[in-house]
């Protein structure tokens, strides 16, 4: 078990962009945190009002963007254009290559989103674009599936076998999840104050652990949390 506190994380501020990193990114390098099985990033991102990232590219990438406050608007070179907001997961299979821009389109809101990239088990596949949308009311205490190698439950499907589930927490709620031996866990706190497998972690907080285990899920204030189950 290991548990990495929020203000471990990389940083970087260009003023447009305010951006913590859990793992290895641009201009943050550490050796010790380059990704956990084939979670290679999870970044923090606050872009100011009319602001964003210019068109550029991705290749054999797993991309899922993940909306806390405000609007994100996507367009990419398959056609796809939308604007995200919370409770939205999108995900591009970015294959054999993408190009796509993220822009706040509001002029005076800032957007607040978590950007992922997973390693695929697969390469060299076309790219592909999926979103879904998941009411509170459908994460509200349960740990629910939003990403899979399936599509099951109604997740976005992603080429590898890992699965990545999202939780809100409102003080009296308690959740389980086991891991099989073999897997690793990752937990991400979103927001608010959580106790998973006895340990106490807040706001950016990650833990990191190996199957197999059970892991319970308690908060004494509201909370959100994401949880990947990964393979090795």
């Amino acid at each position: 078990m290991e548990i990495r506190k929020s203000h471990e994380r990389g940083h970087a501020n260009h003023g447009w962009l305010n951006s913590f990193h859990s793992f290895s990114f641009a201009d943050y390098y550490d050796v010790k945190h380059m990704g956990f099985g084939p979670l290679r990033v999870i970044n923090e991102d606050r872009v100011k009002p009319g602001m964003g990232f210019g068109t550029h590219g991705h290749r054999d990438m797993e991309i899922i963007s993940y909306v806390l406050d405000g609007a994100l608007e996507h367009k990419d070179s398959m056609g796809n254009g939308s604007v995200l907001r919370p409770g939205a997961v999108q995900r591009m299979s970015a294959g054999t290559g993408v190009m796509h821009s993220e822009y706040n389109p509001s002029p005076e809101n800032p957007v607040h989103f978590l950007q992922i990239w997973i390693q695929p088990d697969v390469s060299g596949i076309a790219p592909s674009y999926e979103e879904k949308f998941f009411a509170s009311d459908e994460k509200r205490g349960v740990l629910k599936l939003v990403a899979s190698p399936d599509g099951r439950d109604g997740s976005v499907r992603i080429h590898q076998g890992a699965f990545m589930y999202a939780t809100l927490l409102d003080g009296t709620d308690r959740v389980e999840h086991t891991l099989a031996a073999g897997r690793l866990a990752y937990v991400h706190v979103v927001r608010g104050k959580v106790t998973v497998a006895g340990q106490p972690l807040a706001t950016g907080d990650a833990l990191k652990l190996s199957g197999p285990v059970t892991l319970a899920f308690e908060s004494a204030d509201a909370a959100e949390v994401l949880l990947f189950d990964l393979p090795r």
